[in-house]
Order: structure tokens, then sequence, then C-alpha cells
């Protein structure tokens, strides 16, 4: 099985949320169709990034390291921007 951790943008205001998921596509429509609380005031969403892992332990990891400041800084200095990826399909 392959495993994704995933950062979306929102079009509302801009901010980011990292999470992990084995079926990103079927993730983001759950983001856009208000099924997750803590995103669906933000609605709607952009997948702007993504890495696969195949291990669940390895994704997990790395979006706890996303979520910390130097993952934070990381994805900042990087630009997220230039990650920037669109599905014909979503």
């Amino acid at each position: 099985m392959e495993y994704f951790v995933y950062i979306i943008k929102s079009e509302v205001d801009g901010r980011l949320y990292k999470g992990q998921s084995t079926d990103i596509h079927k993730r983001l429509k759950e983001h856009n169709s208000g099924k997750t609380k803590s995103t669906k005031g933000y609605i709607p969403w952009k997948l702007v990034y993504f890495e696969k892992f195949e291990t669940l332990e390895q994704a997990v990891q790395r979006e706890k390291y996303f979520k910390t400041g130097s993952g934070r800084e990381l994805l900042k200095k990087n630009s997220i921007a230039k990650f920037f990826i669109e599905f014909f399909f979503i």
C-alpha cells in the first residue's frame, strides 16, 4: 500500500493544511465537502504538494515534521508555490 503526505491550501485565505492519507484525491474531496471540522470553514482547498511513502510510519513522521517550526520554515523557504500541482480530475 502507498501512503501520502499532502499539503492543501485554502483558496479563501491561503492557509496550509498538512495531512496524510492512502487516497489523497478522496481526502481532498472530504476536505472540500466540509467533512473535516478543522478545514470546513476555509473551503475551497487545492492540493499544492504531496510525497509518497511505502509505510504508514514514514508518512506519519513526515507529516509531523511539516507541522513543526522547522518543517513550516522549510515549506516557506522553498516557496510552496513552486511545487504547485494541478490535477484535471480534482
